[in-house]
């Protein structure tokens, strides 16, 4: 059974930082993303990695303090959220496809960020920034 168990969430005051981590079941996830959804907003993409080229994509929200990551090796993913700040709250979710997603634009080529292009999900972990 495919499963995806994401872990790091809490409390923390803006300008501060969490780590999330996501183990996966299984290392057949060629692209794997976090996503977040905050109360009474629609799930947006924040950042996903494909395995064999290790190609990232940032959502423009978070680029330049989040840093997305995964050791293939532990089945696991992580994202390193630095100077957080209020908007930041949300439920994270992790996701994973069971196949390469791609996002090409003026002959560049990135994981996708389409929610659309993803398989699985896990069950979320909370994020909190206060004052």
């Amino acid at each position: 059974q495919v499963q995806l168990v994401e872990s790091g969430g809490g409390s923390v005051q803006a300008g501060g930082s969490l780590r999330l981590s996501c183990a996966a079941s299984t290392y057949a996830y060629w692209t794997m993303g976090w996503f977040r959804q905050a109360p009474g907003k629609e799930r947006e993409g924040v950042a996903a990695v494909n395995r064999g080229s290790g190609t990232t994509t940032y959502s423009d929200s978070v680029k330049g303090r989040f840093t997305i990551s995964r050791d293939n090796a532990k089945n696991t993913m992580y994202l390193q959220m630095n100077s957080l700040k209020l908007e930041d709250t949300a439920m994270y979710f992790c996701a994973a496809a069971g196949g390469v997603r791609t996002f090409c634009s003026g002959g560049v080529c990135s994981a996708s960020l389409k929610e659309s292009d993803f398989d699985y999900w896990g069950q979320g972990t909370q994020v909190t920034v206060s004052s």
